[in-house]
């Protein structure tokens, strides 16, 4: 349950004073009352992260470092925001005084101090014998005259995203054997219903029906039938957008759904099981991602398409080998079983294009190997239309959440050649694995815009950090809702010209 939101025009009682201070001899905010000779004497220096806590005259203030006052924006406001929250010790009630900052959009900045706060307070305690019982309760904040109304609007904002981010940590959180496919699809349709979204599942039979060979032969040798969840938004006729063609414009999320991933035949060793169950992450954040839209006014039709299953051995599943036929015709020699996501994508992509979309993205925990190139603090971007990539790199700056852009390299389409099928899943191994990756799943977008967002090493975290826990992070998220928010189809229908419009 998220803390409530306030506005108000000066620091009320009862709640936890916090200023920001930027990084070196001048406040950031208005002056704070406390010495500045005593917080440099406790270390404080307002770098970004540093906190202070310290007896003022209207009883404790907090100190939230910020860094260089030049250097603030949005990411900076979202860190500022969570910083607040974890310094806050146990006090249920805090104020954030964001007067004095300069900014030209309000809005914008009570919404990413908003998503900080509601990121650093969340706890997944479903599992635990006993919970925190210090929950926050109240944020405020507070701001100059004539920025209420819209630090308000930028609250409801936040809150929307906040919720959607959460919703996505849940679903990755929970344990594998809770969150089968047929819970997943549950909870997404559950969502769908209060958050105004049209849900559709399709169960095993509907799934042969449609001939989506991919998720079958995934799932083949799981004991828990595969589901596919499709969820859909239309815009208000207050907030729709049509294109240049008059045409309404269309965007189709995928994100993979192995709710556990054992590596099917190809075994994973024991460690490499653990963390498994967030294997279906990217489908976590296609469906919270949508679930804001309407709260957010987006103004283009959405869909969400959730290919979901479980990856596991038995004398039913696929073996080395073996040949799958996709929904779009074309089949793919699984020469290594544990390379599974690509094979339900292949499906849900092929659904995509079916939409006649102006943009596909999808989203996937796809490759190891994007952990070795980027680490786990920045996720891989790629696809075949500069405008939908860039878009997602300028989404993701706003959102707070790194990208870096990889290549489709010509050279390396021959490597998933296969003798007996159209393609192979697999390349050479320990070479270029996540465009390798990336060059399979374009085979199943036909000509359509496409971005592929590869989020396996930043799905998760071991530490806390700003606005993110231990767990799961739902990387991805606010990516998306902000990709969503400024989308504008240009130029000849079902095409973009080269920007993509945030903001």
């Amino acid at each position: 349950m998220l803390a409530s939101f306030e506005v108000a025009g000066e620091l009320p009682a009862g709640a936890l004073a916090v200023r920001l201070v930027a990084e070196g001899p001048a406040p950031f905010t208005a002056a704070t009352s406390l010495p500045e000779h005593l917080a440099a004497s406790r270390g404080f220096r307002g770098k970004e992260g540093d906190s202070l806590v310290l007896e003022g005259p209207g009883g404790l203030e907090a100190l939230v470092g910020v860094g260089p006052a030049g250097d603030f924006g949005l990411p900076e406001a979202r860190r500022a925001g969570a910083t607040a929250v974890r310094a806050r010790g146990t006090e249920r009630a805090i104020a954030i005084d964001l007067r004095g900052v300069v900014s030209g959009e309000p809005a914008r900045l009570a919404q990413a101090v908003t998503e900080g706060a509601a990121g650093a307070s969340y706890r997944f305690e479903a599992y635990k014998s006993s919970r925190e019982s210090n929950d926050l309760e109240r944020v405020v904040l507070v701001v100059g005259e004539g920025e209420q109304a819209a630090t308000e609007e930028g609250i409801g904002w936040g809150r929307a995203i906040a919720e959607a981010v959460n919703f996505a940590r849940d679903l990755s959180n929970r344990a594998p054997t809770d969150l089968t496919p047929s819970e997943f699809a549950r909870m997404a349709s559950e969502l769908a219903g209060s958050t105004g979204l049209v849900a559709e599942v399709m169960e095993k039979d509907r799934i042969v029906a449609e001939r989506l060979g991919g998720l079958l032969g995934v799932g083949r040798g799981s004991d828990e039938d595969p589901r596919l969840v499709r969820l859909s938004y239309e815009p208000d006729a207050s907030v729709a957008r049509s294109g240049p063609d008059g045409r309404l414009p269309t965007v189709v999320l995928v994100g993979k759904g192995i709710t556990f991933d054992s590596g099917g035949l190809s075994l994973k060793p024991p460690e490499g099981m653990i963390g498994m169950k967030g294997d279906m992450g990217g489908a976590a954040a296609v469906v919270a991602a949508i679930s804001a839209c309407r709260a957010l006014k987006v103004g283009v039709r959405v869909v969400a398409i959730a290919p979901t299953t479980e990856n596991m051995p038995s004398g039913k599943a696929i073996k080395p080998g073996d040949v799958l036929k996709i929904r779009n015709g074309k089949t793919i020699e699984v020469l290594n079983t544990d390379a599974e996501g690509r094979l339900v994508l292949a499906d849900g992509l092929s659904l995509a294009v079916e939409e006649e979309p102006d943009a596909i993205v999808d989203v996937a925990t796809l490759t190891g190997a994007v952990v070795v190139a980027l680490g786990r603090k920045v996720a891989g971007v790629m696809g075949n239309d500069s405008a939908v990539v860039g878009g997602i790199e300028a989404a993701s700056e706003r959102a707070g959440e790194p990208f870096w852009r990889l290549p489709l390299p010509r050279a390396y389409r021959k490597e998933i050649d296969s003798e007996i099928a159209d393609i192979k899943n697999v390349g050479r191994a320990r070479q270029a694995g996540s465009l390798i990756a990336g060059l399979v799943l374009e085979e199943f977008v036909s000509d359509r815009p496409w971005a592929h967002l590869d989020i396996a090493g930043v799905s998760e975290t071991e530490e806390d950090a700003f606005e993110y826990r231990r767990g799961a992070t739902a990387f991805g998220v606010r990516t998306l809702v902000e990709f969503l928010r400024g989308f504008e189809a240009v130029g000849e229908a079902g095409r973009l010209a080269d920007h993509v419009k945030v903001g």
